[in-house]
């Protein structure tokens, strides 16, 4: 993946469209082209463009016309499977399917075949969302388990998986299925709440719903609370040391893998406030490697280290000899942040009123680059007891975390003293 130029340069828009403009030097029927790739053009002249007439037919290969359109059908459901929960959309398909089996017999196991995967596919999203609203519902507060059950606090992640590579193997089956589960479209919706090509004209009555997307940030969330949970939970000063160098050493066999999104998550952990303020703690830790990791995902120059290590694991996967070579899985929230941005910073159209081709090229390259990444397969055997622990233990609020925090290594000013205090009165009950 080529490297993200500064946000400065990449969405200079005058400078953008300017240079695009001139080099559009080849016209065809009011259509722009550049080394044979299409830059920009009219609406107009792109629907002229693909309406055949008595003298003018786009492909002249084409002896029926049934076959395009029931690919065409293939590749839209395929591809973009969620749009058809919509049940106009799913109606007008069958209507336009069912002339189409109406021809010849090949056709109709065709048309089958499309229904039931896209069935199958529609019916693994439903069970997926109500997976994850389960989930949802009976997360509970760490502290509020701590207070019913004090006996529990000594348990933490150690006592199901002690073996940090295992731990990073077990993230990864949680990272790619969920990934799985964002359709291209989702970052389309994330964004786009209008027509992109008018500002005037909305484009949905009601915005399409991108819970897959959200959720796989919400994973992003909860796998940080977790790790400073993890990290502030022991009472012992060196059971917390322990559990630091834990997710150093999970965070770095992440980075090997190319779970990168993990690997953001577990420093992000790490580095909230209620874990950093631990002095007495990261003294007993051996930070050499935690430094290299940090250093690795430096968001300074545009998070140039990182970049270089996706492109990387990147280059790998298209060489890869084994399905664990074949993992890429980007920082979710720095991929949406690219898209956003080239979305927001490149106008729709050019000066002249043409559609901006390259944008839209160039945001179709970053998406079919990430349905590439999520369609891998996870190589490494499923552990449904690390699963169940990593999706469904409560963690820590916010204000749980620091007065943990606080109660294994005092307040070190009178804001901090007076916070605890605080935290004490609201959530323990004391004074």
């Amino acid at each position: 993946m080529p490297q993200t130029p500064p946000f400065s340069a990449m969405f200079d828009s005058s400078g953008y469209n300017r240079n695009l403009y001139q080099s559009a030097e080849d016209s065809c029927g009011g259509l722009y082209y550049h080394d044979n790739n299409l830059l920009s053009g009219s609406l107009e002249a792109l629907i002229q463009h693909l309406v055949p007439s008595v003298d003018y037919y786009p492909d002249s290969q084409i002896r029926k016309i049934a076959p395009k359109i029931l690919q065409l059908l293939t590749e839209w459901t395929e591809t973009f499977p969620y749009d058809f929960r919509d049940e106009r959309m799913m109606r007008n398909l069958k209507d336009l399917a069912h002339q189409i089996a109406s021809g010849e017999e090949t056709y109709r196991k065709n048309v089958q075949q499309m229904m039931q995967c896209l069935i199958r596919k529609l019916a693994a999203l439903s069970q997926y969302e109500e997976i994850l609203a389960k989930i949802s519902s009976t997360s509970t507060d760490r502290l509020t388990v701590l207070k019913a059950k004090p006996q529990s606090i000594q348990r933490g992640v150690l006592t199901i998986c002690s073996d940090p590579y295992t731990l990073a193997q077990q993230l990864t089956h949680i990272e790619l299925e969920r990934l799985n589960y964002i359709g291209p479209e989702e970052f389309v919706q994330a964004f786009v709440q209008k027509d992109p090509l008018d500002n005037d004209k909305s484009c949905y009555s009601e915005r399409k719903k991108t819970r897959s997307l959200e959720a796989y940030v919400e994973w992003f969330n909860r796998l940080s609370y977790l790790v400073a949970t993890e990290i502030c939970m022991p009472v012992k000063k060196k059971h917390r040391a322990r559990m630091i160098e834990y997710f150093i050493d999970v965070a770095r066999e992440c980075f090997n893998i190319g779970n990168f999104n993990s690997l953001m998550a577990i420093i992000s952990g790490m580095n909230m406030s209620p874990v950093s303020r631990l002095k007495k703690t990261w003294a007993k830790v051996k930070t050499a490697k935690f430094d290299v990791l940090e250093h690795q995902m430096d968001p300074s120059s545009n998070f140039y280290n990182y970049r270089t290590a996706l492109r990387g694991a990147a280059q790998r996967s298209l060489t890869a000899h084994s399905s664990r070579e074949k993992i890429v899985i980007p920082f979710f929230s720095l991929l949406i942040k690219d898209i956003y941005f080239l979305n927001e910073g490149c106008a729709n159209r050019l000066p002249n009123g043409h559609v901006n081709f390259e944008k839209f090229w160039e945001l179709a390259k970053q998406v079919s680059e990430f349905m590439t990444w999520k369609q891998v397969e996870c190589p490494f055997e499923r552990d449904r007891k690390i699963l169940q622990y990593l999706l469904t233990v409560p963690v820590f609020s916010e204000d749980a975390l620091y007065l943990a925090s606080y109660e294994s290594e005092g307040p070190e000013n009178h804001i901090e003293k007076d916070r605890w205090k605080s935290l004490r009165s609201s959530l323990l009950g004391r004074v």
